[in-house]
């Protein structure tokens, strides 16, 4: 027998508002493809765990979906049609996509934008040193981590070195179970009464973050750093290369395992690198799921963002202008400066990354009406920064409502957020410097638990519901 309502809950039915859990939405149906797109963007994490081999797997990727690049695209003709896919790879560590929509690029255009380096620990220009029988790598961190939670682990090393003629070597080394790999080794308890006493921060020194990488002399009495030489030969047996070389390479060392599932029902992933790639994923599969668009649809993937989106492959150069400004001159006949602008005044973007959600052993620092959850769906972030908002985007209200309409009228399951308690820190995206041309952005992202660690944890549901949003707003008519 169906309860009748009484007057007071159907009127709090009508006027209040909750975020719910997603699984709950989920039918059996549903709930399969979840679990199979979190199976293939697992496989993705571990095949692009640095900026350039996500560039290349996400190129590879959308070659196979039929985008071309775009200098091939325009060729002779000089002219790109609705429905041409198109992409550019920026010095092989950001990328850029688009589908080309029935309306002109000066209506404007739905953007996505993410970013896809991570946390890491890079080597020096001078890494090789030999200390007590030992050779070690001398490293300078990448972005905001926690020092104590890059020693003892696995890591594998990951990257470019240019050698003295210009050739380039690629090395991924400690990703095969076979493979060998690094680390950073820390002090016993028993000896660890002085560093127990420093803050967290000071424990782990960035100095101090030295990778063991050998220990067998080379055979010659009069060698003096026979260690180093050792290594030094088994290098330039594999890779043709000598020490002088590391000066013009890009070594990075990441966690060596691979992204698992995690929990008894297996509804979460845990991996390196979460923050960003799993929004950068969503975003470049949405796209490359995508037939047609009214309505141009871009997808951004930088660099840098991890340091401030600085550099000529990060989000505050003018990568992303001038691959607007490229689709306005090859679509435009009558193609002007105003032409890019107009089209920048006009187009929407969802700055997609990710956000802290709450966790119950430091919930201190979340103000929980205002949180993330794992589990609750997509998040939309009006905005970032940190403490009065400084240094990030805040989102207009008339777009937030836009974007909530958007997502009511097409099924998707949202939720609101912040970075944190008022007073507690903060943090920024790359909204910021694409606002600076006058899109409207907001954030919008997956949650996240233990953020620039080795090893993030994000929800399979949340995964997919940021992929089924990013599909819907790249074919937003309006």
């Amino acid at each position: 027998m169906k309860e009748n309502k009484t007057k007071g809950q159907e009127l709090q039915e009508k006027l209040a508002h909750s975020f719910e859990n997603a699984w709950e939405k989920q039918n059996k149906n549903d709930e399969k493809k979840v679990f199979e797109f979190s199976e293939n963007y697992k496989k993705f994490l571990d095949i692009g765990k640095t900026e350039r081999e996500f560039a290349a797997e996400a190129e590879k990727s959308a070659i196979s979906a039929g985008f071309i690049s775009i200098d091939k695209a325009v060729g002779d003709n000089n002219a790109l049609k609705p429905g041409m896919k198109v992409y550019e790879v920026i010095r092989g560590k950001s990328i850029m996509l688009a589908i080309i929509g029935s309306k002109p690029l000066r209506e404007g255009v739905n953007i996505i934008g993410a970013h896809i380096d991570s946390p890491r620990i890079d080597l020096k220009q001078n890494p090789l040193y030999e200390d007590t029988g030992m050779i070690f790598l001398k490293t300078h961190y990448y972005g905001g981590i926690k020092k104590y939670q890059w020693v003892t682990i696995p890591l594998a090393l990951h990257g470019v070195i240019i050698k003295g003629d210009g050739s380039c070597v690629s090395v991924n080394i400690g990703e095969d179970e076979k493979d060998e790999v690094f680390t950073i080794t820390d002090l016993l308890p028993h000896l660890a009464a002085d560093q127990m006493q420093k803050k967290m921060s000071e424990g782990i020194t960035g100095e101090g973050l030295n990778a063991l990488a050998g220990s067998i002399p080379y055979e010659d009495e009069k060698v003096k750093d026979k260690i180093k030489l050792n290594v030094l030969r088994l290098l330039n047996d594999k890779y043709g290369i000598t020490e002088e070389d590391f000066i013009s390479a890009e070594l990075e060392l990441v966690p060596a395992f691979k992204a698992r599932d995690v929990g008894f029902d297996r509804s979460m992933v845990g991996a390196y690198g979460q923050d960003d790639r799993v929004c950068a994923y969503g975003a470049l599969m949405a796209l490359l799921d995508t037939e047609s668009t009214e309505k141009t649809a871009v997808c951004i993937l930088t660099d840098k963002e991890e340091i401030g989106s600085m550099g000529n492959t990060g989000a505050e150069s003018v990568i992303f202008e001038n691959f607007i400004a490229s689709l306005c001159f090859y679509t435009d006949n009558s193609y002007s400066d105003i032409v890019l602008r107009t089209c920048l005044k006009n187009s929407r973007m969802l700055s997609a990354d990710v956000n802290p959600g709450v966790d119950p052993n430091y919930e201190g620092v979340q103000e929980k009406r205002n949180a993330s959850y794992l589990g609750k769906g997509l998040v939309v972030q009006k905005y970032t920064g940190s403490r009065g908002k400084s240094g990030g985007s805040d989102a207009n209200a008339e777009y937030v409502g836009y974007v909530r309409r958007l997502f009511n009228s097409n099924g998707i399951i949202w939720q609101t957020g912040e970075l944190g308690k008022v007073d507690q820190g903060g943090g920024g995206t790359i909204a910021q410097y694409i606002a600076n041309l006058g899109v409207e952005v907001i954030d919008c992202g997956v949650p996240i638990l233990s953020m620039h660690a080795p090893f993030e944890i994000t929800s399979k549901i949340d995964i997919f519901i940021n992929y089924r949003a990013n599909k819907v707003f790249y074919t937003a008519k309006e």
